[in-house]
């Protein structure tokens, strides 16, 4: 069992979280010298870029999610005095709730499940006035970040999901009977000039350089039947994108999803099963372009078992690009971090969701 490093973090529930690895992200970082800026390449719902900025580093958070990166300007940027906030969250927590556009069309009676709902109307009335709220005050881009992570945090521990909204239980959870109530998130100290990026990881690289970079693209699968990942991510989230945007959008079957994320939206190219011109996986090309076009002095790549690129693959890639630290395999259930030998080749009859870091120098 490894000693591990206690780093507080906040988040949501969510697939791709990576609050079970964070303690070993740290151990890896602990043996590395002369490394004070960070990336997190693919930050979701910013744990790891918070345990960097905790952790003294000057950290870039960067995701294409406009809801990763409201979070990540929460927790990262937020630099009024706790009073200040504590007002605003008191203000918005204090509104009379009321029958708006999100109780329509996902807020249930907890006295009928005829109609399958995220959470019941009590919650729903009061999403509606805060959210309308957040807009009338026309906050600055940080204070507005703060309200609506808040707002989103409030909706996590009241809702009526297995933890995503691609579907929701036919029986109110014991949780949706709470009461919505917003609190102040635990920002990040600001002795750093932290950076928030939205966008494409390849721009945010092209004219930046780092001493440390953390990667966790998406995996995809190696099974080409699977949809892309970050498809299912569009479709699991796509009430966080609403509660941000606040657009009253299309939306479309039993789940009431935004018609941006149906199926058919395009993928990442990290998790493409398809080959260029050149016989080459998409995937593959797409990693090895990540690997080698980076500027940092360290990389850590967080891989699947399941994912498009085997292990061999990803151990050329590095080699090509810099050598190889460490490459070790997290299992979650014994909290042990071993070795993996260059004969440990995953496998489609390997465990899926097995987890993989790849610590590399360039």
């Amino acid at each position: 069992m490894i000693q591990q490093q206690v780093v507080h973090t906040e988040g949501i529930k969510y697939a791709g979280s990576k609050l079970k690895l964070l303690p070993y992200i740290i151990e890896l970082l602990a043996d590395l010298k002369d490394v004070r800026t960070m990336l997190d390449g693919f930050s979701g719902t910013t744990r790891v870029a918070q345990a960097f900025a905790r952790l003294g580093y000057t950290t870039t958070a960067n995701d294409i999610s406009c809801w990763s990166e409201v979070l990540a300007t929460c927790y990262l940027k937020a630099d009024k005095p706790d009073a200040y906030y504590r007002g605003l969250i008191d203000h918005l927590n204090g509104l009379k709730g009321y029958d708006g556009w999100f109780t329509e069309h996902y807020g249930g009676v907890p006295e009928s499940m005829e109609v399958k709902r995220p959470f019941q109307v009590k919650n729903t009335r009061k999403l509606d006035a805060i959210r309308d709220e957040i807009d009338r005050l026309e906050l600055d881009a940080v204070d507005k970040s703060v309200a609506l992570t808040s707002l989103i945090r409030a909706l996590d521990v009241v809702d009526n999901t297995l933890g995503h909204y691609a579907a929701y239980l036919s029986g109110w959870s014991g949780r949706s009977h709470k009461e919505l109530e917003l609190k102040v998130p635990a920002f990040v100290a600001h002795d750093k000039q932290h950076r928030v990026c939205r966008g494409d990881v390849f721009d945010t690289i092209r004219d930046s350089s780092f001493d440390f970079a953390y990667f966790d693209p998406p995996y995809g699968s190696n099974n080409a039947k699977m949809p892309p990942s970050r498809i299912r991510y569009n479709a699991y989230y796509h009430l966080w994108k609403t509660v941000i945007l606040n657009d009253r959008p299309t939306l479309f079957g039993k789940a009431m999803r935004r018609d941006d994320s149906r199926d058919s939206a395009g993928g990442s190219v990290f998790e493409d099963y398809r080959t260029d011109s050149d016989g080459m996986p998409v995937a593959h090309n797409a990693l090895k372009r990540l690997l080698s076009e980076t500027d940092a002095r360290y990389i850590l790549l967080s891989y699947s078992s399941g994912g498009k690129v085997l292990k061999d693959d990803i151990l050329s890639l590095i080699s090509g690009s810099g050598h190889l630290l460490r490459a070790v395999e997290v299992d979650h259930k014994r909290n042990v971090m071993s070795g993996m030998t260059r004969t440990n080749k995953w496998t489609k009859r390997e465990p899926r969701h097995r987890e993989y870091l790849f610590l590399m120098q360039k």
